[in-house]
């Protein structure tokens, strides 16, 4: 077994201590429904990564479902996977980028052009580099690396100037940092950490760790500074470098996304099953909103209204209600481990990857936030991971 296939190996096991089983009891089938889903008005592109075979994907979703438009082989060794993990859009649509995690030991951030997925350049990161977003001026990338290799230590997100493909930073977090989201303005940067219980936040203008958040259920704070400066012998507030144990008593936080006004942050619990919303001001906890088993990524739509979450135990996509904290809908996915989320510029669906088991292929589907309900799905590569949307155009 190769490196490289050992870290993929190790990234499903983590998972699996975390998640307590990535797949787990999946969500009910959806009841049938007596009309069809309506057609989409335009047709709507999303790039999305598959990690065990190297290649993005462009999907195209329109009035006569969806269909893999092209795709591209991503990485450099040709016999051993490199693994495209995290993937996203610049904002003015021109290029998109992919991390890819088995590197010897490093992996890379990669850069392309949307209009014909012609390599642009490449930037050597750290171990295992993983979710990312490019900020609001499309000037700079943030990846946050995982790190699977050697001790469990403080890991880092890269900062990476886009134009030269340089890293021109990399910052201290915590241990796994995983989960990688601007605000609107892109002044704040947050991603979280499994394996500390930990939100950590970034000025990302000034490119220095400014505040934390613990996570864990009963003990919610927020804290100025970077987290591991307050580790010590005694393992306070859970700073612990040691593996947890996934159950109720533990946040094991996989993601972090921003309200679109940046007033107020969501962070999937993926141990304790619910979203902790924390006012950015205050730096505190206002509530802990109950989710499906096992939540693992969220956004929040446009308009403010609806926390989208991927939930990997329960199998599902659920629609909260974030006025009431109560769930519109729970919708099973086809296959089991769910995993990214991207949505459409008119805010009317929802793109969801899923990875699937074993020798299934991985999928995007399409779920409908107004009639809440998935209404169509496309197959891509094994290992569907990162997804970011493109754009939407008249239909063809």
């Amino acid at each position: 077994m190769t490196g490289r296939w050992s870290a993929a190996l190790a990234f499903a096991l983590t998972l699996a201590l975390v998640s307590g089983g990535c797949a787990g009891a999946r969500a009910e089938a959806e009841p049938p429904t007596a009309t069809p889903p309506a057609a989409p008005a335009r047709d709507y592109l999303v790039f999305v990564a598959s990690e065990a075979t190297d290649e993005v994907a462009l999907v195209r979703f329109g009035s006569d479902g969806g269909r893999i438009e092209r795709r591209t082989s991503v990485g450099i060794h040709p016999a051993d996977p490199d693994g495209p993990h995290g993937l996203a859009i610049a904002p003015d649509g021109r290029h998109y980028y992919v991390s890819t995690a088995h590197g010897v030991p490093n992996g890379y951030l990669w850069k392309y052009t949307t209009d014909g997925d012609q390599l642009v350049g490449q930037a050597e990161l750290g171990r295992f580099p993983a979710s990312l977003q490019i900020s609001p001026n499309g000037r700079y990338a943030f990846v946050a690396n995982f790190n699977l290799y050697g001790e469990m230590v403080p890991s880092s997100v890269s900062v990476v100037a886009t134009d030269a493909m340089v890293e021109v930073a990399r910052l201290d977090t915590c241990a796994m940092p995983h989960g990688s989201r601007l605000d609107a303005t892109g002044a704040r940067h947050w991603s979280v950490c499994m394996m500390d219980d930990v939100l950590v936040e970034i000025d990302a203008r000034q490119l220095e760790v400014v505040r934390h958040f613990m996570l864990t259920p009963g003990g919610e704070h927020g804290m100025p500074g970077a987290p591991h400066a307050m580790a010590g012998a005694a393992d306070m507030a859970g700073h612990g470098m040691t593996l947890p144990a996934a159950g109720p008593s533990r946040c094991s936080p996989t993601w972090a996304a921003p309200a679109p006004d940046g007033a107020r942050l969501y962070v999937a619990c993926n141990g304790s099953s619910d979203v902790v919303e924390i006012d950015v001001a205050s730096w505190r906890m206002l509530r802990r909103i109950p989710a499906g088993d096992g939540v693992y990524t969220v956004a929040v739509t446009h308009d403010g209204r609806t926390l989208v979450a991927t939930e990997k135990r329960a199998g599902s996509v659920s629609l909260i209600d974030l006025a009431t904290g109560t769930a519109l809908a729970r919708i099973p996915t086809l296959r089991p481990v769910v995993h990214g989320i991207a949505l459409s510029d008119d805010g009317r669906y929802a793109f969801v990857s899923v990875e699937g088991k074993g020798a299934e292929p991985g999928t995007v589907e399409m779920i409908d936030l107004v009639e809440r309900r998935r209404t169509a799905a496309v197959d891509v590569g094994q290992m569907a991971g990162g997804i970011d949307f493109w754009k939407s155009q008249p239909s063809r």
